[in-house]
């Protein structure tokens, strides 16, 4: 299992290679730490974010080595998606390139 540090670090190579996001997105990692994307940052940081995912930090590395399918995920309350979906949409390539 990886730790917050890695996946975070996994995530801003990935963000760097596609460009990140438009606006900011958090992944709630249901009490073992936040992880936020706002334009090509990716930190630790907890800040307002215009979607919020909340999610187990074993199910988002399941997501990252393409073990578990996010909309799986979300169908199976996984995963859960406040604020705006489309942002969250974004996400998916930015995990694909981090699974490397």
């Amino acid at each position: 299992m990886a730790e917050l540090s890695e996946i975070t670090e996994r995530l801003q190579k990935a963000v760097s290679s596609t460009g990140g996001l438009d606006r900011p997105l958090k992944i709630d990692l249901k009490g073992e730490g936040v992880i936020r994307l706002d334009g090509q940052t990716v930190s630790n940081d907890d800040g307002p974010a215009d979607c919020t995912i909340t999610v187990a930090k074993d199910d988002l590395e399941a997501m990252a080595r393409g073990e578990l399918d996010p909309t799986m995920a979300f169908m199976t309350g996984k995963l859960k998606i406040d604020g705006d979906m489309s942002l969250a949409m974004k996400l998916q390539p930015i995990m694909a390139q981090a699974r490397g």
